[in-house]
């Protein structure tokens, strides 16, 4: 399975902007700049996107973990927060803190612990990030 996007970018790299498109149309002409991502300018930026595939990735993953074993979630939501750090004279994404709250019948709190940490450490977005990732967790 191949996922394709594409970002044009136009001037310099604190004065450009750029836009992205992705072929789902999800994305389509997505501003991003310089503002979007260093200020609070309207679009998006690349740790914003990052943040959002981790919480949708952990959170499907998690439901997989959880009907595997005989669960059925009520509600799975999740945060995650991505740090974007100096590292010499570039940035690197140095973190991503999920933050779980999950509401899931008849299961206890270590079983689920146990089976949103395989999630946390198994879901393709978490394999690919070379940054720290923690996971707090509320069970409803």
């Amino acid at each position: 399975m191949n996922r394709k996007a594409r970002a044009v970018w136009q001037g310099t790299g604190k004065d450009g902007t750029g836009h992205l498109t992705a072929d789902s149309g999800v994305l389509s002409n997505t501003p991003y700049s310089f503002k979007t991502r260093f200020e609070n300018e309207k679009g998006t930026n690349p740790e914003e996107l990052i943040a959002a595939a981790h919480a949708g990735c952990f959170t499907m993953a998690l439901a997989f973990q959880l009907q595997s074993a005989g669960f059925t979630p009520t509600e799975l939501a999740t945060e995650a927060v991505v740090t974007l750090e100096q590292e010499g004279s570039g940035f690197k994404i140095s973190k991503s803190a999920l933050t779980l709250n999950g509401n899931v019948p008849n299961i206890d709190r270590a079983k689920f612990e146990e089976l949103a940490r395989a999630a946390e450490k198994n879901c393709p977005v978490s394999k690919v990030l070379n940054a720290e990732i923690t996971m707090d967790f509320t069970l409803a």
